[in-house]
């Protein structure tokens, strides 16, 4: 089992994975562009930051695991990976603290302008009269848009803050609202005209893109506090860039639009970093969340290993195109199932999904078939006549 590890991936991880007598490669210091040309033995492909493309998944004829260590699996190219039955897993929830207590820490910064506080100190500038001139955030009420794990602990921390919390997303409801001791809202929309500072939770996605936009931003009162520890695209950076001038919105953000991978790079936006409070995507980045998420990492290839099933995959379809369960109790012999997949074969029938299952003895066994398209009666009667054959089911 050949892994390369192409992003920074704890020691300890790396030790548990050898263990298992991984043959592993580090290449932490690999860009995008790199990539592809130290792909050709990799049976797994670890990442955290850095972009695996349609390029390097084809340079790539071992790979059939690739692992975002991390949440987020919007640099990955899922499309390629599945037409290539190549899994994509990733590890959910492991940096839910880091990103929540970043959110926060923004939140605070950009109420009290630390930041600039800070910059003007460090040139030299006491500047007591203009930063002392802050909103406060304790019974302020503070949006939040995606209330998924993150926004969830975000929810938390602002409560310890004596905040009231209003929150929107597609599956809140009121009785849940009502059990977090939170307000719901109707729309996105509702939440920018509402509240005192937002908080962005939202996954990139197509219906996420630039969501927080023109519009939203109209909505919200002049000076409040936007929060984008979620994923740059989520946020039109040149409606915020208008907002930031023109209604005196205080934007803080540890995530950009085409920002650059990778832990070193060049960063172009400075003219937007000027007049923000702003960190280079370190939210998931405590020893903490990198624990976490290298175990997870090491769990993941573990049940790979054992089972060629890992763990947390996102790009297996939710619901299969079949029509028909067909249920095969058998002699557990070799070639009964063989036999099985020959006859379906010949009728032009796609097993769609496969799940054998052995009983204890290791005599029998039950095969359970998802199939395409439904067998007729004169195709299970071939079936359930062949040799080994205990008894076919169709449900």
């Amino acid at each position: 089992m050949n892994i390369l590890i192409a992003d920074k991936l704890s020691s300890k991880a790396v030790n548990e994975l050898e263990k298992m007598g991984a043959q592993v490669t580090l290449k932490p210091d690999l860009s995008a562009e790199d990539l592809p040309a130290h792909v050709e033995n990799a049976e797994i492909l670890i990442v955290r930051s850095t972009k695996v493309t349609a390029e390097t998944i084809s340079a790539a004829p071992m790979l059939s695991l690739i692992i975002r260590a991390g949440a987020g699996v919007n640099t990955i190219d899922l499309k390629t990976a599945g037409e290539r039955a190549i899994h994509v897993a990733n590890c959910p929830g492991k940096n839910t603290d880091a990103v929540a207590e970043l959110a926060i820490g923004l939140l605070i910064a950009a109420d009290r302008r630390i930041v600039d506080a800070s910059c003007d100190l460090r040139a030299g500038r006491w500047r007591k009269k203009e930063y002392g001139k802050a909103n406060g955030l304790k019974g302020r009420t503070l949006g939040i848009v995606g209330l998924g794990s993150i926004g969830k602990a975000v929810v938390a921390r602002a409560k310890g803050l004596q905040m009231n919390v209003l929150a929107w997303s597609r599956s809140l409801t009121d009785a849940k609202a009502e059990e977090l001791g939170i307000c719901r809202a109707d729309s996105p929309l509702v939440i920018a005209e509402k509240s005192d500072a937002v908080c962005i939770h939202l996954a990139a996605n197509a219906e996420t893109k630039h969501l927080i936009n023109t519009e939203f931003l109209a909505k919200m009162k002049d000076g409040a506090i936007l929060v984008n520890a979620a994923r740059g695209e989520v946020v039109d950076t040149a409606a915020v860039m208008e907002a930031v001038k023109n209604k005196g919105i205080r934007y803080a953000a540890d995530v950009f639009e085409n920002e650059p991978t990778g832990g070193e790079a060049d960063f172009e936006a400075t003219d937007f970093a000027s007049v923000i409070t702003a960190t280079p995507h370190i939210g998931a980045s405590t020893e903490q969340a990198a624990e976490a998420i290298a175990d997870e990492v090491v769990r993941i290839v573990d049940a790979y290993r054992q089972s060629g099933k890992p763990l947390n995959v996102v790009n297996v379809c939710a619901k299969s195109k079949a029509v028909k369960s067909l249920v095969i109790r058998h002699y557990n012999r070799v070639g009964v199932l063989a036999g099985v997949l020959d006859r379906l074969k010949d009728a032009g029938i796609n097993v769609e999904e496969m799940e054998n299952t052995i009983f204890e003895g290791d005599q029998a066994a039950s095969c359970a078939l998802q199939l395409d398209t439904a067998p007729g009666d004169e195709l299970i009667a071939d079936i359930g006549s062949a040799e080994n054959i205990i008894q076919v089911m169709i449900k």
